[in-house]
């Protein structure tokens, strides 16, 4: 019980300041990001949204708990589902920092793959997921009776408000409405990892079972089951190709764990339905083990 309270106190400490990161940002993003911008930009079809969704997600310094209440923020204001998983993606699964120690630790070759390959998968999950039908559960639309444009239902006029005005909203949407709307589903992932995390044999099976295609069996089912952060996940990769995980199979946890949380999965079960949800997990599995595979080729 000790271990399993230790364990829970630092994933807290770790992912609580993400989390009210995120929730700020989606309060900015929701209260200032015009419903128009997010439809002409995120809200198309095409490639263009899912690259410019792509693109953002790996500059914003956000792990996936504090990428989901941005992402919910992006599809209520009427993104499609292919730039929100693309977002949801790309977002977690790379970092400056993470970068970094990936450089530091791993090398150039392998940190310019990692990041070329989570623009990839990406870009794929996101045509796909543009190609999956969906009813839009917030982006109806309603003439504003102060000008022609149209906003998203329950949005307020926002023109000639006073910057407390605009700050208070602000902050009832990050700290009031978003908790409301994934608290406990990042509650319940963080619980759920911890317990993995304390009394999961980790040590024990890599160190006796992990050769050849049992290491990227393994680096899927630790990738899904546990949460790890981009930058957090580096030493870890790192600590076990050198105990003989192949760089393929440490390929394949740095990809699937920062993207993969309960969190991630939770939220997107209860926003999309379970469809989207498995169609989302089974491309991040492949695209994965698929480049895993694809660096362990060309780096021989």
């Amino acid at each position: 019980m000790s271990g399993f309270l230790t364990v829970l106190y630092a994933y807290f400490i770790e992912v609580i300041p993400a989390v009210l990161i995120g929730f700020f940002l989606s309060g900015v993003a929701y209260e200032l990001i015009p419903t128009g911008w997010v439809n002409k930009y995120l809200g198309r079809k095409g490639i263009m949204p899912i690259l410019s969704a792509t693109i953002v997600g790996t500059l914003l310094p956000v792990c996936c708990w504090g990428s989901l209440p941005v992402a919910i923020s992006f599809y209520k204001k009427g993104a499609g589902l292919g730039p929100v998983l693309a977002f949801l993606i790309a977002t977690p699964a790379t970092s400056i920092s993470a970068l970094l120690v990936t450089y530091k630790l791993l090398g150039f070759n392998f940190t310019i793959y990692v990041f070329f390959g989570v623009i990839l998968m990406g870009i794929v999950c996101g045509l796909i997921g543009n190609r999956l039908k969906l009813t839009p559960k917030f982006a109806q639309k309603e003439a504003c009776p102060h000008c022609n444009e149209d906003v998203a239902l329950g949005e307020s006029h926002k023109h000639g408000r006073k910057p407390k005005e605009v700050i208070v909203s602000i902050l009832k949407y990050s700290f009031w409405e978003m908790p409301k709307e994934l608290g406990v589903e990042l509650l319940i992932g963080i619980v759920l990892a911890a317990v993995v995390a304390s009394v999961f044999p980790i040590g024990f099976f890599i160190k006796h079972y992990l050769a050849g295609w049992f290491g990227y069996i393994f680096s899927v089912i630790f990738g899904l089951l546990m949460y790890i952060c981009s930058t957090a996940s580096v030493p870890l990769v790192d600590a076990f190709i050198n105990q003989g995980i192949s760089v393929g199979a440490g390929m394949v946890l740095l990809l699937i764990g920062p993207i993969t949380s309960y969190g991630t999965v939770l939220v997107l079960r209860k926003e999309f339905g379970g469809k989207i949800l498995a169609v989302y997990l089974a491309l991040v599995v492949l695209l994965s083990v698929g480049l895993g595979l694809g660096y362990s080729v060309i780096s021989r």
